[in-house]
């Protein structure tokens, strides 16, 4: 123990025997006034408490306090010492800790940060007894949200926390070397993740309860790789071995040994629990029991049944709350809050409910959805287009695992010629290239595969993962119905993917710009372009003699946060309005330009970047002659309280969100500040990228008037969202048919509002509009 903690003890064992004799003397006293020193004119006054001064004060049971006193309570910056050793020092706000301060325990542990109504709540540093150093930030004396912390014996964990254990994405250090980054739950690895241990051997897949679990890749250090079906019961384990260029394939290696061999160095380490929580330390204050009452007074009785009689449980600080209150934690690590019921939340923070509104009059308004579906039909046995996802999956999986060179990204103008592609026959009993398999005799084609195999090593996708995304034991989703081009779309089970077919003109397109499409990705990594990961084409032999050729893309909406509102925007406003009736509108359902009744209002640094971005995709695809290409934007609303009940309880999209009884189902008031903190996991920082998961704030508009009006009015009504878009639908280019098309449209309509149009005019009119929904945000 240092001298300045030891003469810290001291003094504060003087402190408790002298209080605890005057205690005595004074009986009929519960508090004895020591010294009285009135604090700087400047603060002299409190609102509702009067004058602040300093004051050494004393309470019956021994606890001592010494500092800014107001209307009999602590008020400003004192210190607290309880008789069994605790001790607080820092900020109070009407005799509770709110602010800045530190809370030491007798053990030896200690909290250095944000104080709100007595709990360890925002960013702060908490050093255990034992060594362990957990720094970042705290909701209602729970680790929730981003946050590190060093473990006594060397091991390092930095990632998403929620109510007190990792939960999300994060990444552990073993004092070893060995390392994880991946998804957690419960504070054990759950979900997709990377385990690399320190002799370079590594696990890429999923994870269930801190095993392997389901699809996943065990890759040595020499380039050979495991891919299948991981368990910890043999029996349902399946894969198959790949094997280096270098090394003979017959390879004698037991999967099992990872569970009984490999993952005994990775053991996690127990959090320590704290013994006592500051929000248990309650004052003996007369003035605070008074304020209690008078709170406690507009909740309900606590008892351990509700009305309903549903069970309630207890909280970390023995408070009891309903079971039922578990679901104010939503998937995303937001706190919401149910107007039928008074959860923790809102009894912890009641009372600055009424404080620190937003600045200008400006309100963030709570909306009130259905939870997204998730899209589209499993393509299961029995299908009309099984046969094509098991022949899509085969050629795939030929495609990808067939053994390559190390591709340079410096390629020769002979890898894009698009005669450049390679046949593959596909026989069911299989052949010297190809396994056998249950699907009709198809042949296989790969449009410039190297130019492919390089984008994707340019997009940083790993062979592995890819295949085991579009190829692995989880079907394709089919999506309801297919575009206005009559496409077909399908998505991967972990909907990171989407496959589209085509037209012969539109795989012509891509080809011829595909040199230029592949400059643009190497010279700017923020294009808001579409990502393409291969081109391919499957031919079914016999009497069908069917060609179905299709293009791999990124889905955009991949992301853990649920999708509320998607808008296809491209400037134009002839027939730019959903066709279907506001009752079949639903989070999947794509709004249209004359839908739209938002402004997206970007931080600073990033609305320049946006209009840079836009401006140099623009040109790239007004020089390939392409036009017709429209912006996708999702939006996820942070604050959502999702309705689950009557759909006509829910707001309608093209008039998101809708005025009308909102009033009753707002979230408590409270600061930007806290809403930050509360609302807002700051994990996702890392993870922002130009049009992926980007905070934004959504103002509302409204059209007065015209109706084919494109950008209505701001109403200064806004909504915290996250935001995704991209640039879609970039292969029409300007042929004869939209020629006509444009010919025809402009002498029924105003050739300005029509989508055909030539691509100078479309990119300009395009920016313009894009220039005009996105704004700076200057608040």
């Amino acid at each position: 123990m240092s001298k300045e903690q030891g003469g810290i003890v001291k003094a504060w064992e003087n402190t408790v025997r002298k209080s605890q004799a005057i205690a005595k003397k004074r009986a009929n006293s519960i508090f004895s006034t020591m010294s009285v020193a009135h604090v700087d004119d400047d603060n002299a006054g409190a609102p509702g408490l009067g004058e602040i001064y300093h004051a050494e004060k004393v309470l019956a049971n021994g606890d001592f306090y010494t500092g800014h006193w107001a209307g009999n309570l602590p008020h400003g910056h004192g210190k607290y010492l309880w008789t069994d050793g605790c001790m607080y020092v820092g900020e109070w706000f009407r005799g509770k800790t709110m602010g800045k301060g530190k809370f030491s325990w007798p053990s030896g542990a200690t909290y250095e940060g944000e104080f709100k109504s007595g709990y360890m709540d925002g960013k702060g540093t908490y050093t255990g007894s034992n060594g362990d150093t957990y720094k970042g930030s705290w909701v209602m004396n729970l680790k929730h949200g981003q946050g590190t912390k060093s473990f006594a014996n060397g091991d390092y964990y930095e990632g998403d926390w929620r109510r007190g254990s990792q939960e999300g994405h994060g990444r552990y250090q073993w004092k070893n070397g060995n390392h994880y980054i991946g998804h957690w739950k419960n504070g054990l690895i759950n979900g997709n993740g990377t385990m690399i241990w320190a002799n370079g051997n590594r696990y890429d897949g999923f994870w269930e309860d801190g095993l392997p679990k389901g699809n996943g890749t065990f890759r040595w250090q020499d380039g050979s790789f495991y891919v299948g079906v991981w368990s910890k019961d043999p029996k349902d384990q399946s894969g198959t071995y790949y094997p280096s260029g270098s090394q003979a394939a017959s390879f004698d290696w037991d999967p099992q040994q990872v569970y009984s061999v490999d993952l005994n160095d990775c053991i996690i380490c127990p959090g320590e629990k704290i013994s006592i929580l500051p929000s248990q330390k309650m004052l003996n204050l007369p003035g605070l029991e008074a304020e209690l009452l008078q709170k406690q007074s507009l909740w309900k009785p606590m008892k351990h049944t509700d009305a309903s009689g549903r069970p309630r449980r207890r909280s970390v600080d023995g408070r009891v709350m309903n079971v039922a209150e578990k679901n104010s934690w939503d998937m995303d690590g937001d706190v919401t809050r149910d107007v039928d019921r008074k959860s923790t939340v809102d009894e912890t923070l009641g009372n600055l409910q009424n404080e620190d509104l937003e600045p200008r009059g400006q309100r963030l308004r709570q909306m009130r959805l259905q939870p997204p579906k998730r899209q589209g039909e499993t393509i299961s046995k029995g299908h009309k287009n099984y046969e094509l996802m098991l022949n899509l999956q085969l050629g795939i999986r030929h495609s990808v695992g067939r053994p390559a060179p190390t591709a340079s990204l410096d390629l020769k103008a002979s890898a894009f010629d698009p005669k450049e592609k390679v046949w593959t026959k596909f026989p069911p009993e299989g052949s010297k290239h190809t396994p056998p398999h249950q699907s009709c005799d198809f042949r296989w084609k790969d449009y410039c595969p190297l130019v492919f195999r390089t984008l994707r090593k340019l997009f940083k996708v790993d062979p592995a993962d890819y295949m085991l995304s579009i190829c692995g034991n989880d079907a394709l989703r089919e999506l309801s119905s297919p575009g206005k081009s009559g496409s077909f779309f399908y998505l991967t089970n972990d909907d990171r993917y989407m496959i589209k077919t085509m037209k012969k003109s539109e795989v012509k397109v891509l080809l011829r710009m595909l040199p230029a499409y592949y400059n643009h990705f190497r010279a700017f990594d923020n294009t808001l372009v579409t990502k393409f990961f291969g081109l391919h084409c499957v031919k079914l032999t016999g009497a069908a003699m069917k060609k179905v050729r299709f293009v791999i893309m990124g889905n955009l909406f991949c992301t853990e946060y649920p999708i509320h509102r998607r808008f296809d925007l491209k400037g134009s406003s002839h027939g730019r309005t959903t066709d279907k009736p506001e009752s079949e509108i639903n989070p999947n359902t794509t709004l249209k330009d004359l839908d739209l009744n938002f402004i997206f209002r970007l931080q600073k640094t990033w609305f320049q970047e946006l209009c840079r971005q836009v401006d140099r995709d623009c040109d790239f695809l007004e020089q390939e002659r392409i036009m017709d290409y429209s912006l996708l934007v999702g939006l996820h609303f942070r604050q959502t309280s999702f309705n689950r009940d009557a759909a006509s309880e829910s707001c309608t999209p093209n008039h998101t969100p809708s005025k009308s009884g909102d009033s009753g189902n707002e979230a408590a008031r409270l600061s930007r500040a806290d809403k930050d903190q509360l609302l807002f996991d700051p994990s996702r920082w890392e993870t922002i990228k130009l049009g992926i998961n980007m905070p934004a704030r959504a103002e509302e508009t409204v059209r007065r008037g015209d109706a084919e009006q494109l950008i209505g009015e701001p109403t200064g009504e806004f909504y915290d969202v996250i935001m995704f878009f991209g640039i879609i639908d970039i292969l029409q280019d300007y042929d004869i048919s939209k020629k006509l098309e444009h010919a025809y449209k402009s002498i029924q309509y105003d050739p300005t509002s029509i989508s055909a149009v030539d691509p100078r005019q479309y990119s300009r009119r395009f920016r313009d509009f894009i220039f005009r929904v996105f704004a700076e945000d200057t608040d």
